[in-house]
């Protein structure tokens, strides 16, 4: 079944940072997530952390029911931050 994009208007603030399984990943993590998406499931979204844009992305569910973004070193290195560090991400469509 083919999903049609969405528009999202959708701001948070978050540490980089999410214990999964006793390690902490370089993800923020989307307080509300499921109400949010109506899903327990992956989403993926087009995003901004802080300025830096970021298409097609997979938010991955947590152990805890939420969902998080995943930030690889290249875009730490771009945004000047790492773990620890609060970012502030903005959603502005979901792709499927």
């Amino acid at each position: 079944m083919p999903f049609d994009p969405v528009p999202l208007d959708h701001t948070f603030t978050a540490p980089i940072g999410v214990d999964v399984k006793g390690e902490v990943w370089a993800c923020v993590e989307m307080p509300g997530s499921a109400e949010f998406f109506g899903t327990r499931r992956s989403v993926r979204v087009d995003l901004t952390v802080d300025d830096v844009s970021l298409t097609d992305v997979g938010m991955m569910v947590t152990g805890t029911g939420g969902h998080m973004v995943s930030l690889n070193a290249a875009v730490r290195r771009t945004l000047a931050k790492g773990i620890g560090d609060t970012v502030t991400v903005h959603l502005t469509r979901r792709v499927k």
